[in-house]
């Protein structure tokens, strides 16, 4: 199984993503979590030991680094590789909690920098490689997609877009869905989180027509920021979520 989960910042895509990996961990699968979000939280979310967390740094902090792999320097007129070999990253950045590995990617954005091209070259090659791998993999986009180049979006299974039913969030979800299509991502869920009532979740389904909603999630009082699943709250989340993953497992395999 290989997910991307995106949506608009805060709606909860982070959690989802994380539970999702905690729940394949515990059915004795290893998947990769990426973390292909600035704010950095997945790692929190999944629980990982702060002394790991302390000493992961995002690849694109790396900014020398990706852009020597990807070959471009003054000498080669701007020209560099779309395809760097970056097997030895994947390995060196990694960090393990359990079954579970965690690589976080970030984004290559800094004013006045110039050219990205390089750095997110080698970037988009690194989650490409992790998505051709024999390994589930859940990833937590940032809304845009900048990550989920054109040949990572066709080997994908699919695409978890993370929704509220609040007007900013439901704006986001046809943008995202747009983006997708352009790319080429054959396949797109909407789940609906932090409905509290039978009128909000009518209102998601409604406010949806051109996907699929795959089910809703309600209030969950007193989640934790860090280790969300560590509490009562994050357990009743997490066995909610099984039935969403039991879905998704389900829609998939009918598609094999």
């Amino acid at each position: 199984m290989r997910i991307a989960v995106a949506g608009k910042g805060g709606v909860g895509k982070t959690t989802v993503a994380a539970g999702l990996c905690l729940l394949l961990a515990e059915q004795g699968r290893s998947p990769w979590a990426i973390d292909a979000d600035p704010n950095n939280c997945l790692g929190y979310a999944l629980g990982f030991p702060q002394d790991l967390l302390a000493d992961v740094k995002p690849l694109s902090e790396m900014r020398q680094i990706l852009a020597e792999r990807a070959g471009s320097s003054a000498g080669q007129g701007g020209m560099f590789l779309l395809n760097p070999d970056v097997t030895d990253l994947i390995a060196d950045y990694e960090i393990k909690n359990g079954n579970i590995s965690l690589l976080v990617m970030g984004v290559v954005d800094e004013g006045g920098a110039g050219c990205m091209c390089p750095e997110n070259a080698t970037l988009q090659t690194i989650l490409r490689e992790l998505v051709h791998a024999e390994r589930d993999l859940i990833v937590d986009m940032v809304a845009g997609l900048e990550h989920l180049g054109r040949a990572t979006a066709q080997a994908v299974d699919g695409l978890l877009i993370i929704t509220q039913p609040r007007d900013s969030a439901l704006r986001t979800v046809p943008r995202i869905h747009k983006l997708a299509e352009d790319i080429g991502s054959a396949r797109m869920w909407v789940l609906g989180n932090n409905v509290g009532s039978d009128q909000e979740a009518a209102r998601i389904r409604g406010s949806i027509s051109q996907m699929p909603v795959i089910g809703t999630l309600s209030h969950y009082p007193g989640l934790q920021d860090d280790d969300v699943f560590a509490g009562a709250s994050g357990s009743n989340l997490k066995s909610d979520l099984s039935q969403i993953l039991t879905k998704l497992k389900q829609q998939l395999d009918g598609d094999a």
